[in-house]
């Protein structure tokens, strides 16, 4: 995948089911904006533009089912809150069948991502898929609500990779959440992540993410899906979806990334990142403000509501 923040759409939030369990963190400290970084710092990734990327260039992806000849199949609209349940879905062509075949982006076909709309429950999983190109997972979402679901892929027959979103729908006493407040740290499972940066809307910065441990700097991170970090956006009020790889580095503790966001407003960001064969989250809300407002032209950060997640 490329690092530029590719947008789709917003719906989410935070205890994510990865696979070996990890917490999703609290915000701690207030988070004071890193000065403009040069602009010779790129990603290590491609660095082809993606939708929503710097500039504010092509539409924000994922917030449409449908787009570049392919679907989003949901054959499961809708869960039951508490219940672990099986999650089927499939990406059809212009023709309506099944595809089966995908080019692999860091270890994987797809990546499968589910967001609540009040951005405090998130999810990232690993469907499997079967010969005729239905995908499975099973997922156990404790809050009742509107949620949605991402598929992220590129088609083997080619193509731009694609973020294609339809909404589920998990039943149960529905209780909506504020969005967190903004702050700089989030703690999970005894590790700090302290965020530093500057997201400003049409302009690409620099987010830096430094993972501590008992006070001290974790220089041993394992790759997780081919690099030491994952970095997922959500931007509130459209569902619009934004996904980023890190810049070129060490195995900690710093991961950083270059990233763009399209407009001002409220995002979420997960950072998911593994320590000891076990992967965790770490979120944070920013703000980014309107072009021109000044000293408020910097972002600030905190992490979710305290939940627990698998991988």
């Amino acid at each position: 995948m490329n690092n530029a923040l590719r947008i789709t759409a917003f719906a989410a939030a935070l205890a994510a089911t990865f696979g070996t369990a990890y917490g999703v963190g609290r915000g701690v400290d207030p988070l004071v904006a890193a000065e403009d970084r040069p602009a010779g710092q790129h990603a290590g990734h491609s660095e082809g533009k993606e939708d929503g990327a710097t500039g504010g260039a092509g539409p924000a992806a994922g917030l449409q089912i449908s787009d570049g000849g392919y679907t989003l199949a949901l054959e499961t609209p809708t869960v039951r809150a508490g219940v672990r349940t099986g999650i089927r879905f499939a990406v059809l062509d212009d023709t309506g069948r099944r595809i089966t075949a995908y080019q692999r982006e860091h270890g994987k076909e797809l990546h499968f991502i589910l967001a609540s709309t009040d951005l405090t429950e998130f999810r990232h999983l690993h469907p499997v898929r079967a010969a005729d190109g239905t995908w499975s997972t099973t997922v156990d979402l404790p809050k009742a609500g509107g949620y949605r679901a991402f598929a992220d892929f590129t088609p083997a027959a080619g193509g731009a990779e694609l973020t294609l979103g339809a909404d589920l729908a998990v039943s149960g006493t529905y209780r909506p959440a504020a969005v967190p407040a903004a702050r700089a740290t989030a703690e999970v499972d005894g590790y700090r992540v302290a965020l530093d940066g500057r997201l400003r809307a049409g302009r690409s910065g620099e987010l830096k993410l430094t993972v501590s441990r008992n006070g001290r700097p974790v220089t041993d991170l394992q790759p997780y899906l081919g690099a030491y970090g994952h970095l997922v956006a959500l931007r509130s009020g459209d569902l619009a979806y934004l996904h980023v790889h890190p810049n070129e580095g060490g195995p900690g503790p710093v991961v950083s990334f270059m990233a763009s966001v399209p407009s001002a407003g409220t995002y979420r960001l997960f950072l998911d990142f593994q320590h000891e064969g076990k992967v965790r989250t770490a979120a944070f809300t920013v703000r980014v403000p309107a072009s021109g407002e000044g000293a408020a032209d910097r972002h600030e950060s905190e992490t979710g509501a305290p939940a627990g997640h698998a991988h």
